[in-house]
């Protein structure tokens, strides 16, 4: 009997496209005689569509490749009562169960520990990085300081609210100049992809980038910029995490400071990412072993993607943040850093499932109750 995997995507996020590739990948690439796959698409809105409904966000090549035979077109929900396991529902009270859920959502309510609080009071295995660890990977400035304390080296930065910015523009903008100073970098603290990221360059560009990133956060984090390479290293594992072999992000347009949204996703020809990256072997053990211990720093389990940022005038290595869902589309750097080091996208999801059961076997040890 084949394990039923609730695949999770879209959701309320400024990444809803992005995740909705993501799944399109897991489908095309999950082994189809070990795991049947229910589609599970979040609206951005936040309405959870039935499985029928949520093939319609993939082409029909791929909506060819799932099964949905023992589904109709009625409403469902996750329910977090642990007798039920799986989903609802809603018009006859049925219950489907989930073997396992996947939730291949990228940013808000979906990698920032939400979701992941959802599973756990449902008491179902899911892939993927727990509730602190999530939350924690999420927001840059709690990661940030997490990698401090562990002893991580990271870039400059400072951080403010977007109340702080509404109601004193100029003592904030006056505190980037004083910390950071130009050029920078601004960005929203709780997302990914390079949404609502921008370069100031001075005091009138600096405005608008946190007005940009104040649009998607609360938190707004300005970074030095650097001269340097960006290199990223894949995570797979729980207690004992193994590294990939690093990448890189290679620019081809020089007028291109820095891989925007458009850059990543789109075709233009202007980046390619190189696996390995080339640099020396002892650099790629260095970036091993950061990105081991900054996995270990959030408490992660299952899957991160952990950058870098190699300095181009003294060659020491930052980290810049970590990824606790990382994109899974077939331009992402996480499935190619892992296929050169051995593991097949295929390969790459059973792991990955195996290591959801495994998380939740270990936690299921822990006693809820108090006894004498």
């Amino acid at each position: 009997m084949r394990t039923r995997v609730g695949l999770i995507f879209g959701g309320r996020s400024g990444e809803h496209e992005i995740s909705i590739r993501s799944a399109k990948s897991v489908i095309e690439q999950i082994d189809k005689e070990k795991y049947e796959v229910i589609p599970i698409a979040i609206t951005k809105e936040g309405r959870w569509l039935n499985p029928i409904d949520s093939i319609s966000f993939f082409p029909e090549e791929t909506q060819k490749l799932v099964d949905l035979k023992s589904f109709n077109h009625a409403p469902i929900t996750l329910s977090p009562d642990t007798s039920h396991k799986g989903l609802i529902n809603l018009l006859e009270n049925i219950v489907s169960p989930i073997d396992v859920f996947f939730p291949v959502l990228h940013g808000t309510y979906g990698e920032d520990g939400t979701i992941q609080g959802i599973f756990e009071m449902a008491g179902v295995p899911y892939v993927g990085c727990g509730v602190l660890a999530s939350s924690c990977g999420m927001d840059k400035v709690i990661m940030k300081n997490l990698f401090k304390a562990a002893g991580l080296p990271t870039c400059r930065f400072v951080w403010f609210l977007r109340s702080n910015f509404e109601s004193d523009k100029k003592k904030t903008l006056s505190l980037i100049k004083e910390k950071i100073g130009f050029p920078c970098f601004v960005k929203p603290a709780n997302l990914g992809s390079s949404v609502g990221v921008s370069k100031a360059e001075d005091e009138q560009s600096l405005e608008k980038a946190v007005e940009l990133a104040a649009k998607y956060d609360r938190k707004i984090i300005v970074e030095e910029a650097l001269k340097m390479r960006e290199i990223e290293c894949a995570i797979i594992g729980n207690e004992d995490p193994q590294a990939s072999l690093p990448g890189e992000y290679v620019i081809r347009n020089k007028e291109k400071s820095f891989l925007d949204y458009t850059e990543k996703y789109a075709s233009t020809g202007n980046n390619e990412f190189v696996v390995p990256a080339p640099i020396s072997n002892e650099l790629v053990q260095i970036v091993q072993k950061m990105a081991i211990k900054a996995f270990k720093a959030i408490d992660g389990s299952g899957l991160a993607r952990v950058d870098f940022f190699l300095k181009q005038d003294d060659g020491r290595i930052l980290v810049n943040e970590i990824n606790t869902m990382p994109g899974l589309t077939d331009a992402s750097g996480f499935p190619k850093m892992w296929q050169a080091s051995g593991l097949s996208f295929q390969q790459i999801i059973e792991r990955l499932i195996n290591l959801a059961f495994e998380r939740h076997q270990d936690k299921s040890r822990n006693k809820t109750v108090y006894e004498n």
